[in-house]
Formats: structure tokens, sequence, C-alpha cells
């Protein structure tokens, strides 16, 4: 699709129907969760969980986009996966932060984005909703990002030494040692390390000057789709190792001026490999 007016009107489509998944997730999510909430599998390893309520909300979300964009493909946490034949693909995360999901913590959200099938699979729409936080976040590719109705600007760069930076870690014990041990670099040289656990509120709070920067290894595309274009959206320059698109491998976000000395010195530091 390249007439522009056809494009707006493709985001504004998908960015309404993806804010009105969210809000219906994060009803269920909030309002429906049961005081013994049961843990129906484990992932990476015993403490990686999935919940009964993760699936709930991947089964609504995904049901919802089927009515309303019956033609659109998805790729989701929990497993739903199939192709579709309009040239747009959602990518969902049905609980980013489970874990503080499944201790009643208030940061997790519903992540949503929509990208294109055709080319570098530009994404076009992200919206991360944080129902206990009361926090919604969007972004829409060339239009700015948004905490509800406020625009939202990443904070100037300080220098490496004041920087507030935020990660995360993963499940497997071995990850997590090679994790902790560039952590151990890096802290004596910035202002603090702050640990959320939820990559999408993280990237949201960079777009919102919340954090300075934040970085993680071992995050999937559902964990980052949305928020990177929210972080992007806001000023930040995001991406993986120097060179690279974001990935799985490494994924690192900040304001012009933190984000290079900071990805050169985890790419220097190995946080790219476990």
């Amino acid at each position: 699709m390249t007439d522009p007016a056809d494009q707006d009107a493709l985001k504004a489509e998908l960015l309404a129907v993806a804010l009105e998944a969210a809000r219906r997730a994060g009803e269920l999510l909030r309002d429906g969760r049961p005081d013994d909430l049961g843990v129906a599998a484990t992932k990476s390893s015993a403490v990686d969980v999935v919940t009964e309520m993760d699936i709930a909300s991947e089964k609504l979300i995904t049901a919802f986009l089927a009515d309303r964009r019956p033609a659109d493909g998805v790729l989701g946490e929990e497993g739903a996966s199939f192709e579709g034949s309009s040239g747009v693909q959602w990518v969902i995360d049905p609980i980013d932060g489970t874990v503080n999901y499944l201790y009643g913590r208030p940061d997790w959200a519903v992540s949503i984005a929509a990208r294109l099938t055709a080319g570098d699979g530009e994404t076009l729409v992200g919206v991360v909703h944080a129902p206990v936080r009361g926090e919604t976040f969007r972004a829409v590719l060339g239009q700015g990002a948004f905490l509800d109705d406020k625009p939202v600007r990443v904070r100037p760069a300080p220098p490496f030494a004041q920087a507030l930076i935020g990660t995360g870690f993963g499940y497997v014990a071995e990850r997590r040692a090679r994790q902790a041990a560039v952590v151990r670099e890096l802290l004596p040289r910035v202002r603090d390390i702050r640990r959320g656990g939820s990559a999408a509120i993280d990237l949201c709070d960079v777009a919102a000057g919340r954090l300075d920067a934040y970085y993680e290894r071992g995050l999937n595309p559902w964990d980052f789709a949305a928020g990177d274009l929210v972080a992007r959206e806001a000023g930040a320059l995001t991406g993986g190792r120097p060179g690279e698109a974001l990935s799985t491998e490494l994924t690192v976000a900040g304001p012009p001026g933190l984000f290079e000395p900071l990805q050169a010195f985890l790419d220097e530091h190995g946080a790219w490999h476990d």
C-alpha cells in the first residue's frame, strides 16, 4: 500500500483495533484474576511460567482480531501463530510480566503490535496497556508516542555515569549467571540499575523518561515489538549489537548520546552471549 492516505487509514484502523483488544484483555486480566491463580505450564525452566490467564488473554485477543481483521496473521507468545493474506501480522504478548502478575505486582502489561509482513516487517502500530498502573502507551509509525493522550519524549542523554539503566534477566541459570556478570561490570559505572520484570513496560518507561536507557538479552518479538515502536517514536534509538537490529540476541534502547556508549559497553562485555 503506497498511497499515503490509504496508509494513514490503515494505521488508524490498526490502532483502534489494538487499543480495543488490549482494553478487553486488560479487563479480563485485572478483574478476573483468581486468588489461587494456577500455573498452567513452564517454558525454558521451572521458574519461567505460563498461567491460565496468559492463555485466556491470548484467546480473547486472537478471537477479537479474527472478528475485526480476519485476513491478518498472528504471532502470539502462547502458541497462536498463523499466516494471513492481508500483509499485516499481529504480534501479541497476552501478559508481559507474567511473574509480576502471578505475585499480584502492578508491573505487567498487554502488548500488541501490528507489523507488515513484506520487506523489513515494519511495525506500524504498538500498544502497551498496563491496567493496574492505569496507563496505556501507544504509538503509530511517524506519528509520535503517547501515554494515554499525552505525548511522551525520552530524556536528554545524561553523562554515562549519571544514567539510570533498566534491564531484565532470563530464566535459565547459565544465562542469568552471564547477565549478572555484565551487571557487575556496569553497575559501578552508572547511576543505578532497575529491574522491573516487563520488557514492554521498560521500553515505554524509556519513552516516558522514567528510565534513561534499557537493555536485555533473550527477548522475543512479542516482548519488544510494541514497546520498541513506542520508544522510537518518543525519540529513542533502538538496536542490538552495533550495526544490527534489536533481536533475541540483544535489545538496547536509549536516547542519542547514551544509546551508543551503552551499546558499545554491552558489546565489549559480551552481553549478547550466554
